[in-house]
């Protein structure tokens, strides 16, 4: 009746699982106590878990990466961990480890699991929720294209990332790493479920980010302000109109590769099984046509973040703009013709070599156009460094870091000495901490906008400056370890004298502990002190696109009135003309979509249908199919979809948002007539 799901399966009698389950399970009783005593489960339903806001997806999106980000962190520090503790062959075991205190299997599923969650379920959907919350509001817009399925996608994402959490208690996960490294994903070499959570939840998961990519690029292209022309567009929406490129061609390649590996493992098939036909080589390619555009997928937002944040700060417009959207362009385009300088060493021959050699160095020439245009905005302005600003400057010195060594990856001679060495797990950390310190300065800097009051500056730099340490000595003593020759994935270190390097980015991490917590320190601050930093439209009085103009935070109907737009930096251009206090003469009722528990439901039904599909609980799988058309079908034959707010309404609620934190002018009339309304779009 169960499958495969026997109590055999719960880790018990694990002490590691056991303490995390117990930390988990006391957590998740402090909130259902807390929301009990607060009498919040209705709020919580209300607002949160039915809505199709894309301001509140948007922010749930965030809280589930953030989430999945501390899994993932702490998966980092026991792998760390373990190979000090495992360095040499006198090293000394513990919880029944040979050495250290991971058995290899264990190892290896936390490797797995702490690549998958990082990529895929901590930074793509922290990325989604700046791109869900940000897009529409810097195109003028009420909502997303289809607010419907936006609510569906990040359900999906939720479910992906929710089945990779069932993993750490119920059975195991993939120990075939994060890539899948075929064939060790195949039934023979991996017979237990590791496997079926890593496919699952990335399936689920890509279908999601496939339906939000379909729905961003809507948005973008149909459902901008009068005014608001291509090159008006602000660098963020740029870069997240390609970004959605990408995953809308990427993910389905995804898909297809880890569909058919569940079919060698269901249904008997050998698409990957070299000597009955298959070749485990198909998955390499298609796993990797995804992948290398993925590392794209991560970092483009993120340069959007930077190129948003340095011309505040800089109080000047961005330097370049006609190249920067050019090169983020371009850069969507090199990124699907890269994917092969992953695997130089299987002998493709020198001239496929050469090929992917020089494709993957010009992705460093509209690259390095980004980093030029940064710095020379920076240039003779008026440079403020506040802690947003900080994140953004050393995004920029990461990503020099992560752009030297990734030119020296490109050369096929270099690969063949450092391809399976840390060296690379050096280089890929350091692009990705170009996403980490533009998410969290994009964080700090747009925190105001969502919800209504600035995070505290002093904890803020704390955190910054502890990041920034542990990051410098974790990634010097890998990059050293990776030249030295010390391989990737390895549970045991054979060699002590890489000890004293191994102790240096424990080191590293330890600060890096120390900056987490003072992050919670920072955010704990900020929500106590809320109510004393209270924030007006714009907090940082430079800010220069359209989101600036909505309230903070912002009301569930984004623009009481959709602007005109007069320029690429809107806001700063409001300000230099002295609009900024402008309010409408006239308000019209504005129509907003209905909240709905549909897509909760759906997303419910999914993770019962992977989970049964895990286990192999094959009338649990077919009754979730039957729940998910059902909810669909029944959806179908609903009335009204919509509310109305009234003009009256309308107006109430922005003079009141008008009255706090700052008294604004109203009823000013515009000088020359410029239009900054367009009462013809109100809805």
């Amino acid at each position: 009746m169960f499958g495969r799901l026997t109590l055999s399966q719960v880790p018990y009698d694990n002490l590691i699982v056991g303490s995390a389950f117990i930390f988990a399970a006391t957590l998740g009783l402090l909130i259902v106590g807390a929301l009990t005593y607060y009498r919040a489960w209705g709020w919580l339903y209300r607002d949160w878990l039915t809505t199709i806001d894309h301001k509140r997806i948007g922010i749930m999106y965030g809280l589930v990466g953030t989430v999945m980000l501390f899994r993932g962190f702490v998966d980092a520090i026991m792998m760390r961990t373990q190979q000090v503790l495992a360095a040499g062959p006198l090293s000394h075991g513990y919880l029944g480890a040979e050495h250290g205190y991971l058995p290899p299997y264990h190892y290896d599923q936390i490797y797995g699991s702490h690549g998958t969650i990082m990529l895929i379920f901590a930074a793509t959907p922290i990325l989604a929720g700046f791109m869900n919350y940000l897009v529409p509001l810097q195109i003028g817009a009420r909502d997303m294209a289809f607010p419907y399925l936006n609510a569906l996608a990040f359900w999906m994402t939720a479910v992906g990332a929710g089945l990779t959490m069932i993993s750490l208690f119920v059975g195991d996960f993939s120990q075939a790493g994060w890539v899948g490294l075929a064939p060790l994903t195949e039934l023979p070499y991996s017979p237990d479920v590791g496997v079926d959570y890593w496919s699952w939840a990335l399936q689920i998961g890509s279908v999601g980010t496939t339906i939000g990519a379909v729905n961003i690029i809507a948005t973008i292209i149909k459902m901008r302000a009068p005014g608001m022309t291509w090159m008006r567009l602000s660098l963020f929406t740029w870069t997240s109109l390609t970004t959605n490129v990408i995953g809308l061609t990427a993910f389905p390649v995804l898909g297809v590769a880890i569909g058919l590996l569940s079919l060698d493992r269901y249904l008997g098939t050998h698409f990957y099984t070299t000597g009955v036909g298959g070749n485990f080589m198909l998955y390499t390619d298609l796993f990797w046509i995804w992948g290398h555009p993925e590392v794209y997928f991560i970092i483009l937002p993120s340069w959007g973040m930077m190129s948003e944040i340095i011309p505040t700060f800089s109080q000047k417009k961005l330097f370049g703009y006609p190249v920067m959207v050019a090169a983020t362009l371009s850069i969507g385009c090199i990124s699907w013709t890269v994917w092969l300088h992953h695997f130089f060493t299987m002998g493709a021959g020198p001239i496929v070599n050469s090929f992917y050699s020089i494709a993957t160095m010009l992705v460093a020439i509209p690259t390095g156009v980004k980093v030029f245009d940064w710095a020379l905005t920076m240039v003779r302005g008026r440079l403020t460094f506040t802690t947003p600003m900080l994140w953004a400057v050393s995004a920029i010195f990461m990503q020099i870091i992560g752009g030297w060594t990734g030119m020296m990856l490109a050369i096929p001679a270099i690969n063949y000495m450092t391809h399976n060495s840390v060296f690379v797990i050096a280089h890929f950390h350091c692009v990705v901490m170009v996403t980490v310190f533009a998410a969290v300065g994009g964080a700090t800097f747009w925190f105001p906008k969502m919800f209504g009051f600035t995070l505290d500056e002093r904890s803020g730099q704390w955190v910054f400056w502890l990041l920034v340490a542990g990051s410098f000595f974790v990634f010097t003593a890998m990059f050293m370890l990776g030249l030295t020759g010390m391989p990737r994935r390895l549970a045991y270190v054979p060699y002590a004298t890489w000890w004293p390097l191994l102790v240096i980015e424990e080191f590293g991490v330890f600060i890096d502990i120390a900056a987490l917590l003072a992050f919670i320190w920072q955010i704990t601050v900020s929500i106590r002190d809320r109510n004393l930093n209270r924030a007006a439209r714009d907090p940082w009085g430079t800010a220069r696109s359209l989101e600036w103009l909505t309230h903070s935070p912002v009301p569930a109907y984004n623009f009481a009135v959709i602007p005109q737009v007069n320029a690429r930096d809107e806001w700063a251009w409001r300000r230099e003309h002295h609009l900024e206090h402008i309010m409408p003469e006239q308000y019209e009722a504005i129509e907003l979509p209905l909240n709905t528990p549909v897509p909760m439901l759906i997303g419910l039904c999914t993770a019962a249908f992977g989970f049964a599909m895990v286990w192999r609980i094959w009338w649990l799988a077919i009754a979730a199919l039957v729940g998910i058309f059902a909810i669909v079908i029944i959806r179908s034959f609903g009335g009204g979809t919509g509310t109305t707010i009234t003009a009256d309404e309308v107006r109430r609620m922005e003079e009141l948002a008008m009255r706090a934190p700052r008294r604004q002018a109203e009823g000013q009339l515009v000088p020359g007539s410029v239009p900054v309304f367009n009462t013809g779009a109100v809805k």
